[in-house]
């Protein structure tokens, strides 16, 4: 038998984290105390060496002074190098032991220890919101690990456009392989987190690719450019000819002339190169970071990861590498945003066309990069997003991976959604309780009936979280899980509207609406609908009459789903309508207190609570007194 005190997996993850934690706590600590002493060192070498040359000075040992003086400072400089070098492997540590807390932080769904780079929840969207995709203490906040603004899109793009567009099979199979892989490399995962990290920032600061495109899609030259730089070059040097002649030899000061008409040209055209400053002002820091990101790739073997090294393929074909080609890139930002400091930026422009060169540089690499720049950008985003599927597949591996069903032969197999053990990714493991679901059909419904706080809405999410999950490529919380592709639309947490003018109800009405029109659309993949308390904003006759109408209606479109209603009439549409079936939960009454064990069960729902909770709360109900 199995021993009963045995480790799950996820609490293994956990102890591993917490023993390389406490390994990086040991080695932070040891680099601190190194540094400490190199401080001090270099402060001693600082005191004797002044000390020692002085004293030579004094004694008008002037050779000796000098030797002195020369050859501590080299031994500074030696130590001054090696300690650089001792604080920025310190400054990785630091960082990469934040990445590891924050891993922890996931697994123990410890939300404000989550770094919160929240996505916003598109308005009007069929579900992010009701399946808590979005928002504070969603799945978007557990997964996004990107270090890419362009990988925190498309890893919402891969959760949140599954109504609209979904992935073909070959392109999801080549995803969850990437995944897969990625999920076996935690090494290559946090070394592109700390390659993109910046000094002295935010552990969760992200590198922004649309600035950096913003760059490259704006011209930067302007007509007449190339010849202004020759004449200015050759004002400049004209200008420091003559001011050398000046100081050597009798000649006059011809060269305050020459640097006049220089000076009224820089003067002149300092408007034209002002926007380009504005694009690249603080833009290195983003450049280097993204350099760094690709040098890494590009010097990785990707052999054991055949994936990968299809994915990065742009990244490492080609005479020109990314990397150095973003240098560059980087540099000349670098040199224009220069004028962020006007004294030394007045100086270089006074001695050559320092704005004008520049912007001809960048202009030059612009062009050369203008096509190969989206591309890499492209990769790196899906590699991005794939390693934060993959940081999720890693902190829970006892997470299954799903698998699409294939399409039979004939008229192809029906839609249908087959879990074992499915349970809610956002609820810890503790307080998760995982059921079966077999949904197979189209028109398919299951008809869910419960008490109050019996789990029904947050079965609802539980299927919608992990088909979103299954469909971007991600494993799912359960022990197994097939199903088609379908589009998930939902109507579970609707709001008014004070703004639109819109009541409770009338906001429902138009959800469903939109429902029911994407059930209808044949041209698509089915509709997943998870509707939870149908038409609740209504009376009782006429929510009873409008439910049945509509339950009829859905049972006949392009989709499959389940409805949870109070509403136990509703049950008999099961003798009705074939595609039609109940299922419940329930709740037990001990020692005065209502129970429940969330487990799914076939059938309607033989109990009602509101009444026992109502009088467990001092209010009045029939044949009872309410309480003092």
């Amino acid at each position: 038998m199995p021993d009963a005190t045995a480790a799950s997996p996820e609490q293994t993850r956990e102890r591993s984290l917490h023993r390389l934690l406490r390994r990086m706590d040991r080695l932070i600590a040891r680099a601190e105390r190194t540094s400490a002493f190199f401080s001090r060192w270099r402060l001693a070498l600082f005191l004797v060496g002044a000390a020692a040359s002085v004293m030579a000075y004094k004694q008008a040992l002037y050779h000796l002074g000098n030797g002195l003086l020369g050859l501590f400072t080299l031994i500074f400089l030696i130590v001054a190098r090696y300690h650089t070098r001792l604080e920025d492997r310190l400054h990785q540590l630091r960082n990469w032991r934040c990445i590891k807390r924050a891993h922890l932080a996931r697994l123990a769904l410890d939300w404000p220890a989550i770094p919160a780079r929240l996505v916003p929840t598109p308005e009007g969207h069929p579900y992010a919101k009701d399946l808590d995709i979005t928002g504070p203490h969603a799945l978007l906040h557990l997964l996004n690990t990107t270090v890419l603004s362009a990988g925190r899109e498309r890893l919402a793009a891969w959760l949140l456009n599954q109504a609209e567009r979904l992935p073909d099979q070959e392109t999801w199979q080549t995803r969850q392989q990437a995944i897969k892989e990625l999920a076996r490399l935690p090494l290559l995962r946090d070394r592109l987190a700390l390659a993109a990290k910046p000094a002295g920032k935010a552990a969760d600061s992200e590198i922004d690719c649309a600035r950096i495109q913003a760059l490259l899609e704006t011209q930067a030259g302007f007509p007449g450019l190339v010849p202004l730089l020759w004449l200015t070059s050759g004002l400049a040097a004209t200008t420091l000819t003559l001011a050398l002649a000046s100081a050597l030899t009798p000649a006059p000061n011809y060269w305050i002339l020459s640097f006049a008409v220089y000076a009224l040209i820089q003067l002149l055209t300092s408007d034209r190169t002002a926007p380009v400053f504005g694009r690249s002002l603080s833009l290195q820091h983003e450049l280097d970071r993204l350099g760094s990101l690709c040098l890494y790739l590009e010097r990785r073997p990707f052999i054991p990861t055949p994936t990968l090294r299809r994915l990065c393929e742009p990244l490492l074909r080609g005479a020109a590498r990314p990397s150095t080609a973003i240098a560059r890139l980087a540099r000349t930002s670098q040199g224009l945003s220069l004028r962020a400091h006007p004294l030394v930026h007045l100086a270089a422009n006074a001695l050559m066309p320092w704005d004008l060169w520049f912007t001809y540089r960048l202009e030059t690499i612009r062009r050369h990069l203008a096509q190969s720049l989206p591309v890499w950008v492209d990769r790196l985003a899906e590699l991005d997003a794939a390693a934060a599927l993959g940081t999720f597949a890693y902190l829970h591996p006892q997470y299954q991976w799903p698998t699409p069903l294939a399409p039979a032969a004939g008229n192809g197999r029906p839609a249908a959604i087959l879990a074992r053990s499915l349970g809610h990714p956002l609820l810890p493991p503790g307080k998760r309780v995982a059921n079966d679901l077999e949904l197979a059909g189209l028109g398919r419904i299951l008809l869910i009936t419960g008490s109050n706080m019996s789990g029904k809405s947050t079965f609802l999410r539980t299927i919608g979280i992990n088909v979103c999950l299954a469909q971007a490529g991600a494993p799912v919380c359960a022990t197994s899980f097939d199903w088609t592709w379908v589009r998930p639309v939902c109507c579970i947490r609707v709001d008014d509207s004070l703004e639109a003018g819109l009541s409770f109800f009338y906001a429902e009405v138009k959800r469903l609406k939109r429902l029911l029109d994407a059930a209808h659309d044949r041209s698509a993949k089915p509709v997943l609908f998870l509707i939870d308390e149908i038409f609740k904003g209504t009376n009782n006759r006429e929510r009873l009459a409008g439910s049945k109408a509509f339950i009829q209606t859905l049972a006949s479109g392009n989709g499959l789903g389940l409805i949870t209603t109070h509403d136990l009439e509703l049950a008999q549409l099961e003798q009705e309508l074939p595609a039609v079936a109940n299922a419940h939960f329930q709740e037990t009454v001990e020692a005065k207190a209502l129970t429940f064990d969330y487990r799914l069960r076939p059938g309607p729902c033989p109990t009602t609570n509101a009444l026992r909770i109502m009088e467990l709360e001092g209010l009045p109900v029939p044949g009872r007194p309410p309480k003092a």
